[in-house]
């Protein structure tokens, strides 16, 4: 069933059967079955290197020896940092570029050997669709529409951008809820990773699609996979953890009171959707929505449906008595290996990560985004949510140190627990003391305006040292913060000619500060300034600034770190 409007202006109402939403990333699940068939054809081994089916170009042998497969790449396995800025979304479908070429120029780096860690990659299922293609010879989306939904009788979905004109017409508008209403906004274009997203779908058709995969490859006769073929795609091929949910071939698994689903969910900036297949009770569904307000809807409909259907008490569990004697072990700062490494997209992480917390109940809590969930330890390195089946699993190393955990729903991104230089709470508090600093001078300046003006000599060059060091920060901050406002709508189709403006102010920041640290320097070399506070004082500054070029070092804001 439709509900709501597809347009609010022309009051067209939701129709389940001809009004198209955007899966997202449910797409993928198109491409997971072109490649099987790819494999029944006996084209493609799932275990061979891929770049035997790359033509233009080749992915980067970061780790010798250790190729690629697409078995890797299906499970999210591939080790690719994530990435998207200047390039996830295109505007205007007269810039859409050939899939090989964009491969080729946005091509992540790879920051984990295959098999290691999971990692959620647009990029890796998009190498993915374009090998399908490569050895089709059909460009992928005409090879979906032939082989995949004509054959299933999926009339109203497509992965071309723009959209047939029949289907255009039916499209759901985009919605932002934004002053207290829903804002038209423009039809995104996933060109550049057409197989990992690019679907419009009509719900009828999404479940046709789901009923296909539970009854074994065939829907009403038609058939796009032989039945051992999708048993292999619904087999857990990849776990961090035997005792968790896994990856499948491209479908993840999850659990909800008990039941076991494989699906995917999908996400594009204004549509939020997910498919799932209980094959236990015989029950596969989508859901989809359009508007900002969606996503928590989604997510809260799985969980709620199982609670209605399938209810189940789970009953308290006592944390062990002496868990408090390795509870430190697992405290601490974790973050996803679906981060950027290699560009200045990193400093979005300055923000911070998921932190764990031992109580005095024996227990750990865990701050998730705006959810604080509280685990006990059930097994070695093992803990079940209070009041819930969900489980978290901790990994460690040989040493027996704790390096990361991977948490039931999420199979497809584990996580690495952050060194201290890298947690949120060390970089924001250093952060925050130094522009504390560099606006006490600013404050003392306007205080003492007319002994500045009258200074001379070595003391008005010290001076004009911390001037250029705190001013040139504090405008890092203040241009940076504006920038990322205004054009926030901009940074995932291109690089704004204000952000890369913007970029030259560390750069000024970072010699300012090494300046200031040779003049810190001379100041005790040589007994400038009128007393040791006086020098103490200017060598705090100094240090300030010393961090302030750490931090944009470390960051990837030194520099034009970015794809263009």
């Amino acid at each position: 069933k439709g509900y709501g409007f597809q347009d609010i202006e022309k009051q067209i109402k939701t129709d389940a059967a001809t009004t198209l939403f955007r899966p997202g990333s449910i797409s993928k699940l198109f491409t997971w079955v072109a490649v099987m068939q790819m494999v029944e054809q006996g084209k493609l081994n799932l275990d061979a290197d891929v770049n035997k089916y790359l033509k233009t170009f080749q992915l980067e042998d970061t780790y010798p020896g250790q190729p690629i497969t697409m078995r890797h790449i299906m499970t999210h396995t591939a080790g690719f940092e994530d990435g998207g800025l200047g390039y996830f979304v295109v505007e205007g479908f007269e810039n859409i570029k050939p899939l090989a070429e964009v491969m080729k120029r946005i091509q992540p780096a790879r920051v984990n050997p295959p098999g290691a860690q999971t990692a959620y990659s647009n990029y890796a299922t998009s190498i993915a669709g374009l090998i399908v293609a490569n050895l089709s010879g059909t460009e992928f989306s005409a090879y979906v529409k032939q082989n995949i939904t004509d054959v299933l009788g999926m009339n109203n979905t497509s992965f071309f951008e723009p959209l047939p004109k029949d289907l255009a017409e039916n499209m759901a508008v985009d919605y932002a809820f934004e002053s207290g209403r829903y804002v038209e906004k423009p039809f995104q274009i996933i060109a550049n990773y057409t197989p990992a997203g690019s679907a419009s779908a009509t719900a009828t058709d999404m479940a046709i699609f789901a009923q296909a995969i539970m009854n074994g490859g065939a829907y009403k006769g038609a058939r796009i996979l032989k039945e051992t073929t999708v048993t292999q795609m619904l087999t857990r091929n990849f776990s961090h953890d035997p005792r968790m949910m896994g990856m499948a071939l491209g479908f993840y698994e999850t659990v909800h009171n008990g039941v076991r689903l494989i699906g995917h969910g999908g996400d594009l900036s204004y549509f939020h959707s997910d498919l799932g297949i209980d094959q236990v009770n015989k029950l596969a569904f989508f859901i989809s929505f359009s508007g900002t307000g969606g996503a928590a809807v989604r997510s809260a409909f799985v969980p709620a449906l199982y609670e209605a259907f399938k209810p189940t008490d789970f009953p308290p569990i006592t944390p062990p008595a002496d868990f408090a004697k390795r509870a430190a072990k697992y405290a601490g700062e974790y973050r996803f290996w679906r981060s950027n490494f290699s560009t200045v997209e990193k400093m979005t992480g300055v923000a911070g990560g998921i932190n764990i917390t031992p109580t005095a109940n024996n227990t750990l809590l865990i701050a998730l985004g705006a959810s604080v969930r509280e685990f006990v330890e059930i097994e070695n390195n093992l803990f079940q949510q209070v009041g819930s089946g969900t489980k978290l699993a901790f990994q460690e190393n040989t040493s027996g140190e704790i390096t990361g955990f991977v948490l039931d729903g999420l199979p497809f991104m584990s996580t690495f627990k952050s060194p201290t230089y890298f947690t949120g709470g060390f970089n924001q508090t250093l952060a925050g003391l130094s522009f504390l600093m560099f606006i006490g001078v600013f404050l003392e300046l306007a205080y003492r305006w007319k002994a500045h003006r009258e200074m001379q000599g070595p003391e008005k060059t010290l001076n004009r040292a911390v001037l250029y060091t705190a001013g040139s920060n504090l405008l890092v901050a203040i241009v940076g913060g504006i920038v990322l406002t205004v054009f926030s709508d901009r940074l995932a189709i291109e690089i704004p000619t204000a952000f890369t403006l913007w970029l030259w102010l560390p750069i000024i920041a970072t010699i300012a500060g090494l300046y200031l640290a040779y003049n810190a320097v001379t100041v005790w070399k040589e007994g400038l300034l009128v007393s040791v506070w006086a020098r103490v004082r200017y060598s705090l500054l100094a240090g300030a600034g010393l961090f302030m070029v750490w931090f944009y070092y470390f960051w990837n804001m030194l520099g034009f770190n970015y794809i263009s």
